[in-house]
């Protein structure tokens, strides 16, 4: 039975997404999160981007956007010109997005500076 519980034990860390926990600037300890926006940050060219940066986005990411959110963040990354059309966009569901978005975006140069 003791087998069984360490095994369950086992599955459930191994399953919670390979979160872990880094030093960021101040000694704060910053929580560095896996996700569909770090993955599409470490996919993209941009030079400055490094797993640290990206997990730290993505943790902002987290406490700020919907999962819903999340997915139309990421078409950002392939298509710059989406973000564009929405900020431009008229729709009462674009400009709530746009102020999340802008909220996230603003957290995240905070919160992930010096990675």
């Amino acid at each position: 039975m003791k087998v069984l519980v360490a095994l369950a034990v086992a599955a459930l860390v191994a399953g919670c997404g390979g979160n872990r926990f880094d030093r960021g600037d101040g000694g704060q300890v910053t929580r560095l999160s896996s996700g569909p926006i770090s993955r599409a940050c470490m996919s993209s060219d941009r030079r400055a981007r490094n797993a640290q940066l990206c997990g730290c986005i993505q943790t902002v990411a987290n406490q700020t956007l919907t999962r819903s959110d999340q997915r139309k963040t990421v078409r950002f990354f392939r298509d710059p010109q989406r973000a564009q059309d929405i900020k431009m966009s008229q729709t009462a569901a674009d400009d709530a997005f746009w102020d999340r978005y802008k909220a996230f975006s603003a957290r995240s140069e905070r919160s992930c500076r010096g990675y």
